[in-house]
């Protein structure tokens, strides 16, 4: 009796673990299968951007509502192309590609002998608060696909207000006509390079009074991470041969297309901080060297860094964080004025080792400085070094150079400076007083938006311009005496003008910067002597807090 009721009992417990077993592979077979699915559609999506003549990127939520330009149904997120505008969900990926051309950069064949081009319009999705060429009235008010917009022109027509003779139409090129390079240009003068023809003067637009190209050369790591969102808002309004991302070409490379523009009409906005400017104006006299000089473009800045110091000197602004609208922007580089900006050399000797070494040369847009600044400056370079992902804030940024300057008021690492350097202005030995610091300006401001030079602006001083081919020499007696001229609670020590600067570390180890690059350095000789000029431009509608300040005390 006991046998026959253990095999009843040993077949429930088969039945049992079966079960359970069941329990636990099945969602985990059922996740995996998901998985596996979700890897092959994204590495199917990967693949038609990788083909692509469009701009693909992916979003997981739109900013605005949307909609399908194959299925027309609502979507929250998909694909959307940052040249010509065009939203997709999934599933309607593959046909959209197939279907829709996007911005042509050049026309081919037949479609390249005109000397002007049909609008190219797409429908659905079109911006907010957009009006419709013909009736003047507000487009995409419906909550479905409708109205369109031409990725060129940027005009947008009502369903019911297009008709054949607008397919037809030939594209004015709308507000921004001055500053895009059309696709037929681009074509003839393709086609007369082949030929060794170099006439460029009577093709359209060249041959046009007004017409300024404009270059965009965004670097996407600088600062806050807008260059990716910037890039793709200059590609909508412009010819995307104009834009570059610096993280994928060189300046230099990128330079090149100038040579197919208009001699001393071409204007190049850098989207980035002081160093990718100065990036950019190397490229710039490397066009020199080759021989390209007719063909050197005017600078406008757009400052994503941290610092910006030379784009708040040419009335550019202190910081971007995506408050002015990118058409105005492109306004601002159409209205603003060339000036020149001087560009020195900063040579590096250092002593001993029989003059076996090279000098080390640098070239200085902004400032050049040794002491506690330049401390401050390496410090944080060497944290960020560490730990990059940290430093995606202005904010954060500041706060660390905040902390480092905190922390050198209490230690002093560079006091009794005077002792251990020598400083010649123009020959001229100059005597030093009790100092940590010594900083040599070419430009307004420094250290993020002060003014050092002037200070509180109580004293007489001589004018400071940065196309003078003069410097300005000050020194400061410590991160606490920065931080009081930073808010107008203290003067600096003006230690004078020059053309030529010569300072001479005698002895022991100090940190130094040219243009917010610190390294530490031995004894040496340094010598700063100029070296050329770049052509900027300067945003005269741009104010900067120091004209705040200035409107608010006449006030």
């Amino acid at each position: 009796m006991e046998g026959s009721g253990d095999a009843p009992r040993a077949g429930a417990d088969w039945r049992l673990a079966l079960w359970t077993l069941c329990s636990v592979l099945l969602p985990v077979l059922i996740t995996a299968w998901c998985s596996f699915q979700r890897s092959r559609r994204q590495l199917l999506i990967r693949d038609i951007f990788r083909k692509s003549k469009h701009d693909w990127h992916y979003t997981d939520l739109f900013g605005q509502p949307s909609y399908c330009c194959v299925c027309a149904q609502h979507i929250l997120r998909g694909a959307f192309c940052s040249c010509c505008g065009l939203r997709v969900c999934e599933r309607c990926l593959k046909k959209a590609d197939q279907r829709f051309l996007c911005k042509e950069i050049m026309l081919r064949g037949a479609a390249a002998a005109p000397g002007s081009m049909p609008h190219h319009w797409i429908r659905g999705n079109v911006p907010l608060c957009s009006c419709c060429m013909v009736c003047k009235q507000q487009c995409g008010t419906q909550p479905k696909l409708c109205d369109y917009r031409c990725v060129w022109c940027q005009y947008t027509v009502h369903d019911e207000c297009m008709v054949d003779s607008l397919r037809t139409e030939d594209c004015t090129f709308g507000e921004f006509k001055d500053l895009i390079i059309p696709p037929y240009y681009l074509s003839a003068i393709n086609q007369m390079r082949k030929e060794k023809r170099t006439s460029y003067e009577k093709v359209v637009p060249y041959c046009r009074k007004h017409w300024m190209p404009v270059m965009v050369l965004a670097n996407t790591r600088s600062g806050n991470n807008m260059g990716e969102i910037l890039l793709g808002e200059f590609k909508m309004l412009l010819n995307p041969v104009q834009v570059f991302d610096l993280s994928k070409i060189a300046p230099a490379k990128a330079l090149q297309l100038c040579t197919w523009l208009p001699c001393n009409a071409v204007r190049v906005l850098v989207c980035g901080g002081d160093g990718t400017v100065g990036w950019v104006l190397d490229a710039i006299d490397e066009m020199k060297i080759k021989g390209q000089e007719r063909y050197i473009p005017q600078v406008a800045i757009l400052p994503l860094g941290t610092g910006n110091d030379l784009s708040n000197t040419l009335g550019w602004g202190a910081g971007y964080a995506g408050e002015v609208p990118v058409e105005q922007i492109l306004r601002n580089v159409m209205e603003a004025d060339g000036i020149k900006l001087d560009r020195w050399k900063v040579q590096v000797t250092n002593k001993g080792y029989y003059n076996l070494r090279k000098p080390k040369v640098f070239t200085m847009n902004n400032y050049f400085s040794i002491g506690p600044d330049a401390l401050m400056a390496l410090n944080f370079h060497a944290h960020r070094e560490k730990t990059p992902s940290l430093f995606s804030s202005r904010i954060i940024n500041k706060a660390v150079y905040f902390f480092y300057g905190t922390k050198d008021c209490l230690v002093q690492e560079c006091k009794d400076l005077n002792k251990k350097v020598e400083l010649e202005l123009d020959g001229e030995r100059i005597k030093l007083p009790n100092l940590e610091g010594i900083i040599v300006l070419n430009i307004g401001y420094w250290g993020g938006g002060c003014r050092l030079w002037e200070g509180m602006g109580d004293e007489p001083y001589p004018l400071a311009r940065h196309d003078d081919g003069l410097l300005e020499v000050v020194g400061v007696h410590g991160s606490f005496h920065c931080a009081q001229i930073q808010v107008k609670l203290a003067n600096p020590v003006r230690l004078g003008q020059a053309h030529t600067v010569r300072l001479i570390l005698k002895s022991s180890k100090m940190p130094m910067q040219v243009d917010g690059e610190p390294w530490a350095q031995g004894p040496c000789t340094v010598t700063i002597t100029h070296k050329t000029h770049a052509l900027m431009l300067y945003n005269s509608g741009e104010q900067t807090d120091d004209d705040d300040d200035a409107s608010s005390l006449s006030e």
